[in-house]
């Protein structure tokens, strides 16, 4: 029945929103030295789930709809209980150990081997019939990659390394603090280090009255209180205010709304551009956006080690990217459909991603999950305008001229194309105005190539 139906859909829908956002939080305070990695593996393994419950559904439970159901009844809840086994309280390093870096190598590169057998799978099952015996070959492989990860558990499990074998990484926390002829000197984490001397006016009308309520304190006039700075950690209420805070969402809203509306609309799309089947159509944006939400991650951490540069420049860059795909799209030029697709999928991965690690960074993480879940509201706001209404609007607007239900042609899209190509636009340009707020922030926080912990605010 309908209701049962709307029910099912709403269970589920929240159910997922509330484990996601569960894992991505605790990860990230797991790792906070390495927040963009952390994101981009999380949320690249997300991407590409779908294609791993296509296969799934494809090869072994033969495309019943009945079994899929059963399976994400059954199958699921046992699997993850299964891998409650290896969670374990994790202490967040006060410095990079050079052996979870090699973890998030290895993880990486299996995620990428991962997308890769996926998408060429999905193309031989849509051009070749296959027998059961290759099938469940194809499908243990797909297994295969899929669990390589858990040898890191195991190995850790099995073999616990001795802590004081573990060296930092240079340039992190734990290797400034030790100094050459002093090993057991410590070094406040907030020393003063040439990227101060660049903050320049950043804090000082801030810090301008600090004088004088150190004196007050002293006397026992004020009690201290101060509201958190940008890299400090914020309150929801004192995150909600800040125009830094709007920015971010309204540029993750321009940027993963327009990539949405291609999404839910790539079928049609498709279809209006004389492509019969859509399938790799649809498996190329499933692969290029797992390629930008992980590629995104690395990337952007890489850059804002060695040069403090914040990762919504990177937004700035693929939002250029995504007016050039959506003009493509508008001309409809032969030969473009695949590639305008491909470089929506990584665009729209890099939007996804990058806010999750910017967030965090600007306003820390104790209150991050509240955060990050009023951030994701772009997604379904931009979905709701730019898909629902405007290019709903536009598609059943030609599919009227053309006396049809379905729409045929470049025109179909044409406006919506160009519309959101201009948005795309907008969204560059309010990035790049947050990217020069919050770059003497950067600054501060990995002014050494690693992130330094911002001293803790009293509010």
């Amino acid at each position: 029945m309908p209701w049962q139906l709307w029910i099912a859909l709403v269970v589920a829908s929240n159910s997922n929103a509330w484990f996601s956002t569960a894992v991505l939080v605790t990860n990230m305070r797991n790792f906070p030295l390495s927040r963009g990695t952390v994101a981009g593996i999380l949320k690249g393994y997300s991407g590409i789930s779908a294609a791993v419950y296509t296969v799934l559904y494809s090869l072994l439970l033969e495309q019943s709809a009945s079994k899929l159901l059963l399976f994400l009844t059954l199958g699921i809840p046992v699997i993850c209980l299964a891998m409650m086994y290896f969670v374990r309280p994790c202490t967040p390093p006060s410095g990079e150990d050079s052996s979870v870096h090699v973890h998030f190598v290895f993880t990486q590169a299996a995620s990428v081997l991962l997308a890769i057998y996926l998408l060429t799978v999905t193309i031989i099952y849509d051009k070749v019939s296959l027998s059961d015996a290759v099938s469940y070959v194809l499908l243990a492989i797909v297994l295969l990659f899929l669990l390589s990860p858990l040898g890191i558990p195991i190995k850790m499990t099995l073999f616990r390394a001795n802590a004081e074998t573990i060296t930092p990484l240079a340039g992190s926390t734990e290797h400034l603090a030790e100094g050459e002829g002093a090993p057991s000197q410590s070094v406040p984490l907030l020393s003063p280090s040439s990227s101060t001397s660049n903050l320049g006016s950043f804090f000082e009308s801030e810090y301008a009255s600090d004088v004088e309520t150190l004196l007050a304190e002293g006397e026992g006039a004020v009690k201290k209180k101060r509201r958190p700075r940008r890299g400090e950690d914020f309150k929801f209420r004192e995150a909600f205010i800040k125009a830094d805070f709007w920015l971010l969402w309204i540029v993750y809203f321009l940027g993963v709304g327009s990539g949405v509306t291609v999404l839910n609309n790539l079928a049609q799309i498709g279809l209006a551009f004389g492509v019969e089947n859509t399938t790799i159509l649809l498996s190329l944006f499933s692969f290029c956006n797992f390629v930008g939400r992980l590629g995104s991650g690395a990337l952007s951490e890489h850059f804002v080690r060695t040069r403090t540069i914040p990762r919504t420049l990177w937004m700035a860059c693929t939002l250029i990217v995504m007016v050039i795909a959506f003009v493509l799209y508008a001309l409809a030029f032969s030969g473009t459909l695949y590639v305008s697709t491909a470089l929506l999928g990584i665009c729209y991965g890099f939007q996804y991603n990058l806010m999750v690690p910017t967030a965090s960074e600007l306003f820390g993480l104790e209150h991050f999950g509240i955060i990050y879940s009023f951030m994701l509201l772009g997604n379904p706001v931009g979905a709701l305008l730019f898909s629902g209404l405007l290019a709903g609007y536009v598609y059943d607007a030609e599919a009227a001229k053309q006396g049809s239900s379905t729409c045929l042609g470049p025109e179909c899209f044409r406006l919506t194309f160009f519309v959101l190509a201009g948005i795309c636009g907008l969204g560059s340009f309010l990035s790049l105005i947050l990217t020069i707020r919050i770059r003497p922030v950067y600054q501060m926080l990995y002014a050494s190539g690693s992130f330094r912990l911002p001293r803790a605010s009293d509010h």
